[in-house]
């Protein structure tokens, strides 16, 4: 009787880990905004804006290159997060990337570089 229970709990654990569709069990409910577009609303009457930045990690160098299509000046930042606990992480200060401009952001690690990306924010004026 208890073999029987046992296996019993064991195959209603398979069919319910298998009955869940396997794009409803690895995808989010929601997915996160992009950091410079607006969650939702209508964007027709709104501007384009936000440079397009390349970052490349070499060794423990980081450097963007961010080139600004807009008209709209972009105000960008580059955030370099370093891999050993010790290691300083660092935040850059805000370059102006006007209308058709293209600006290096340069960030560096001790070590290896866990992660790096670029902010940006919109300059009023």
């Amino acid at each position: 009787m208890r073999l029987f229970q046992r296996s019993a709990q064991v195959l209603a654990a398979f069919v319910l880990l298998f009955a869940v569709p396997y794009d409803a069990a690895s995808r989010p409910a929601r997915t996160a905004p992009h950091a410079r577009v607006a969650d939702g609303g209508d964007d027709r009457g709104t501007e384009p804006f936000g440079a397009d930045c390349r970052v490349t990690v070499s060794g423990s160098d980081v450097t963007a290159y961010c080139h600004n299509p807009y008209p709209a000046t972009d105000a960008v930042s580059l955030h370099v997060e370093c891999d050993r606990w010790w290691d300083i992480d660092s935040d850059g200060g805000q370059v102006p990337a006007e209308a058709a401009e293209t600006v290096r952001l340069t960030g560096r690690c001790w070590k290896e570089v866990s992660s790096a990306w670029i902010s940006h924010a919109k300059v009023d004026g």
